[in-house]
């Protein structure tokens, strides 16, 4: 039987008690494979690398090495968030890796979006692999791999890169998520207690906010969208029901805006953030949710005055097609 093919029979996981066996069998199923051995596993913070990180300390604990590459593009917080939920409170085996400078040197100047994705990929490998070699009998790769990234890409995901690193490293693979689908793995994920933000965490590109940052990224005008975006994410997040995905973007313009000093006007420079909520069953098309007015208006009022180098708030109600959710 292909160990990648979904079981016909397999139960869909949507209680406590149906996630529970199915940590229990892979508790027991990861414990055999990997016996006395070192486990790698890149630990970005999204929700299948998080599972997969609780389900393999829940089986072999210390044997687990969780690498966290903050490479300047997370959302605001999720960097501290993983250091809190695996170091803190599952005391983890975590090693965190401060790459800011190093991937936001690497795409100074740089605007296409192919560029930045392949310049931020192929980062995210070297420093792995420099964490990997400082490992001593390091046998297995851990992976959150789910089943659409099987059946949809004839892989495994892009981002955690196991066909990126070098020949001598290609270590054994540990998959234990790889015949779920994502609402199963977040029913996992809340049975093995990893906190709601983790496990309901929003579509994430890989490349982060590189790709919203659009064009050259600056460090202020990523700094600014950084903060913009968590106050979208914490508006729209209070709604009663909730889009697919929402977020912003900041382009690479500026337009006149209108400061107040001393009770006289000035003008200046600023950048516009632009507020996206989009729809979608399966993301190849994608409506526009309506968002309240007053939602719209205080999330304008916080971002320009909390928000250094703002001066407009945009609401893009563009749907897919002829737009993509993301803009770049």
């Amino acid at each position: 039987m292909d160990s990648n093919k979904r079981p016909e029979t397999m139960e869909r996981i949507t209680t406590p008690e149906l996630a529970q066996a199915f940590i229990d069998e892979q508790v027991a199923a990861i414990r055999k494979q990997v016996g006395d051995k070192k486990v790698l596993l890149a630990l970005s913070g999204g929700v299948d690398s998080s599972v997969v990180a609780a389900l393999l300390i829940k089986a072999i604990g210390q044997q687990l090495v969780a690498v966290h590459v903050n490479h300047g593009l997370l959302r605001k917080g999720e960097p501290e968030q993983v250091i809190e939920v695996f170091r803190n409170q599952m005391k983890a085996n975590l090693v965190y890796v401060d790459a800011v400078d190093r991937f936001l040197d690497k795409l100074a100047g740089v605007s296409d979006p192919e560029q930045k994705r392949k310049i931020i990929g192929a980062e995210f490998i070297r420093v792995f692999e420099e964490e990997a070699r400082k490992q001593d009998d390091i046998a297995f790769l851990a992976q959150g791999t789910i089943y659409p990234d099987i059946t949809e890409s004839v892989g495994v995901k892009a981002h955690h890169n196991v066909g990126g690193l070098p020949d001598d490293l290609q270590f054994e693979l540990v998959e234990p998520v790889k015949l779920l689908y994502k609402d199963e793995v977040r029913v996992v994920g809340k049975t093995l207690g990893l906190p709601d933000g983790m496990v309901y965490r929003q579509p994430f590109p890989g490349p982060g906010l590189g790709v919203r940052c659009v064009g050259a990224i600056t460090r202020d005008r990523l700094e600014a969208l950084r903060e913009a975006d968590a106050i979208v994410r914490e508006e729209i997040g209070r709604l009663p029901e909730v889009p697919w995905q929402y977020f912003c973007v900041i382009p690479p313009f500026q337009s006149t805006g209108i400061k107040y000093v001393d009770g006289k006007g000035e003008r200046y420079m600023g950048w516009a953030v632009i507020i996206r909520a989009v729809n979608t069953v399966d993301a190849v098309t994608a409506s526009v949710p309506e968002i309240p007015f007053s939602v719209l208006c205080t999330m304008r009022d916080r971002i320009i005055k909390t928000v250094d180098g703002v001066n407009r708030v945009l609401w893009d109600i563009s749907e897919k097609p002829v737009a993509t959710i993301e803009f770049e």
